[in-house]
């Protein structure tokens, strides 16, 4: 079908409700970006405050200390194994005094290692010695918390992203009903309608009876034909079709019968077709292609396209029909193309497209100016929305 595009229109939920969700999304949406922004600015300080690199050397240093006190626990203390203990001690040791006395956290550091340096270990001394570290981890935390930060901004980014789209999505629909504010809904549409509904009738009866009764071979034929007028849109046959329409005698039917004889058994088939096997691999796959052929590819919208959008259209489809239209079909569809010279052909296709593309409740929204002071609101929450999302 040639045609002028999707409806516009809504379903009723296009007053202030609806509007007002729009705004509260938006809201919403910037609420999460400052608050996130907020937090990872608040963790950002602090870790500037110390120092990025004191930071990581402090939690870098006690995740090293604490896999060591969890690695040696065990071995290390007591009358155990004299050679793990050796070797905790001088890890556990050495970890701290290389460190450098500007470290966040040095005392909790040397505090563990003042308690670890002793002949005998125990298990006590493992948990004093973490219950020591416990200022440091405040660093590990921090730099989770600067992660989580990130990730939280992410999300609220793209969930306005979302928002935003949503919104110019929903601004973009309301500019086009509003593209019908100045049009006469009175104008006598059916002057261009009823002419194309005749024609689309016609075309339709013709092409349902070719479908039925001519030869798959001229069908396929026909499909291929299309293939030289890109502006009619049929799907082109595939391959095997193409082949079995050329090579097979059971092309000689009509699709519905050769659908018919795929059905049917083996031993059935037998009596029907000459090439039982190729008539069934080949009508049988492609039975969904074939059951939705029709002439909505030759059909014209409605409301219809642009006048030379239609004329050019108009061209193309002619040369097809002449291979199944009656003549009255074809004179048809030059009366439709007739109607594109008309003065008024424009201003009758906007008009019955307000009638298409807009329901009444829509059309008096339009008139009373409400659609407009609507569409004002959702662009001032789409600038804000921008604007937060620029924010960085």
């Amino acid at each position: 079908m040639v045609g002028s595009g999707q409806r516009t229109g809504g379903d009723g939920a296009d007053g202030d409700e609806a509007v007002q969700s729009y705004i509260d999304e938006a809201e919403a949406r910037i609420h999460d970006l400052r608050d996130a922004r907020e937090r990872r600015e608040e963790v950002e300080s602090r870790i500037e405050r110390v120092g990025e690199e004191a930071v990581v050397d402090a939690a870098d240093t006690y995740r090293k200390a604490v896999r060591l006190l969890d690695r040696y626990e065990d071995s290390a203390t007591g009358t155990g194994d004299f050679q793990a203990y050796v070797e905790f001690q001088d890890r556990f040791l050495g970890l701290v005094e290389d460190l450098d006395e500007d470290v966040p956290a040095h005392d909790a550091f040397e505090d563990a290692a003042e308690r670890m340096d002793r002949r005998r270990l125990s298990e006590e001394h493992f948990e004093g010695a973490r219950t020591d570290l416990e200022p440091a981890a405040e660093y590990v935390d921090l730099l989770e918390r600067r992660e989580d930060t990130k990730e939280g901004l992410s999300t609220a980014r793209r969930n306005a992203r979302l928002a935003l789209r949503d919104l110019d999505s929903e601004i973009e629909r309301r500019e086009e009903m509003l593209a019908f504010a100045d049009v006469d809904l009175d104008a006598p549409v059916e002057e261009i309608q009823d002419p194309i509904e005749a024609y689309n009738d016609a075309v339709t009866a013709d092409f349902a009876s070719f479908y039925e009764s001519a030869p798959a071979t001229e069908v396929v034929e026909f499909l291929e034909r299309t293939e030289s007028f890109p502006l009619v849109e049929f799907r082109p046959p595939p391959r095997d079709l193409r082949e079995f329409a050329r090579e097979s005698p059971d092309a000689d039917e009509p699709i519905p019968t050769l659908l018919d004889y795929a059905d049917y058994t083996g031993s059935k088939l037998d009596h029907y077709a000459e090439d039982p096997g190729l008539l069934q691999t080949t009508v049988a796959v492609h039975r969904t292609f074939l059951e939705r052929l029709s002439a909505e590819p030759l059909t014209v919208s409605l409301p219809p396209p642009s006048a030379a959008a239609l004329r050019w259209w108009v061209r193309e489809a002619s040369s097809l029909l002449r291979r199944f239209a009656a003549e009255s079909t074809i004179t048809r569809l030059r009366t439709v193309r007739d109607l594109t010279r008309r003065d008024d052909y424009e201003e009758l296709r906007f008009a019955a497209r307000a009638h298409e593309e807009l329901d009444a409740e829509e059309r008096e929204h339009v008139r009373s100016g409400a659609a407009a002071a609507e569409l004002d609101r959702l662009r001032d929450a789409r600038d804000r929305l921008s604007a937060a999302l620029d924010g960085d």
